[in-house]
């Protein structure tokens, strides 16, 4: 409970934004760490929130919690999560957490927001381990390869994905948090992108020709189409286009490889 103390006081907002995840070849292979770890995270943190009688609590939950979806299927809105069918254990274990926030809502008084993050991206994020998300996977790939070279990417480049600039992510938060909305809230944007021009939006930042080598690997689910009516009702609308934030993450990643190989660390794992 210490954590939700400041200078002695309870705080008067809590952020709720840790969980035990990373990318697809993580999630497809740790379900049992998920599972166990972000539950206890969940149910710990509300608990303690509740105990300290802090009056506005934040959840991060997740778009793993919605289903497959083909290609060129309709937007779901934030009622389409039931009946439940996520793709993975994470998306689970999210639905599950939102359910524990909202029941301490209800019987608590707790003012309890929850936002469903679509890919979110930046600098100052995981970009190897195997805990990184595709753009930053992508970037440190095409980074590492000489102008015309070959690099590796799971699936065949269709499945279709929405991501959001962390600038973007954390000001529609918090116009989340000071709303009057209380229901489960996707965040992200409507630009769709596929895993090919994803691709092919990094090289072009990097001024690189790559080639691809479209390999075997989990992918997840081949597509994501979540409405953001809500959140666009606080009056927040995304600032930063896929490009846009890729010409800032991928400059940053560039640079922790050269920082590590300078140090005679080995930049990444060979995944």
């Amino acid at each position: 409970m210490e954590a939700l103390r400041l200078e002695g006081h309870p705080a008067d907002e809590v952020y709720q934004l840790a969980a035990d995840m990373g990318g697809m070849g993580f999630i497809s292979n740790a379900e049992c760490e998920i599972l166990t770890n972000s539950a206890l995270i969940n149910i710990h943190m509300i608990n303690a929130a509740a105990r300290l009688k802090v009056p506005r609590y934040f959840y991060s939950s997740s778009a793993c919690v919605y289903r497959d979806q083909p290609i060129g299927d309709g937007e779901l809105t934030e009622a389409d999560a039931y009946p439940a069918q996520p793709d993975n254990e994470y998306g689970w274990e999210k639905l599950y957490a939102e359910r524990m926030a909202f029941a301490f809502a209800r019987n608590l008084g707790i003012e309890v927001r929850v936002a469903r993050f679509q890919n979110c991206f930046g600098p100052q994020g995981t970009w190897q381990g195997g805990r990184e998300k595709a753009p930053a996977a992508i970037c440190r790939k095409v980074a590492l390869v000489e102008d015309g070279g070959e690099i590796e990417v799971w699936g065949d480049g269709r499945a279709m994905r929405p991501y959001i600039y962390v600038n973007d992510l954390i000001a529609a938060v918090f116009a989340l948090m000071q709303s009057e909305i209380r229901e489960p809230t996707n965040i992200g944007c409507d630009e769709h992108t596929s895993v090919k021009d994803l691709v092919g939006t990094i090289a072009r930042v990097a001024d690189k020709k790559i080639h691809v080598k479209w390999v075997g690997g989990p992918v997840g689910v081949m597509a994501r189409y979540h409405s953001t009516v809500r959140i666009r009702s606080t009056g927040w609308a995304p600032r930063y286009s896929l490009e846009d934030g890729i010409r800032d993450t991928y400059p940053w990643i560039e640079h922790q490889i050269k920082r590590h190989s300078l140090d005679g660390r080995s930049p990444y794992p060979v995944l």
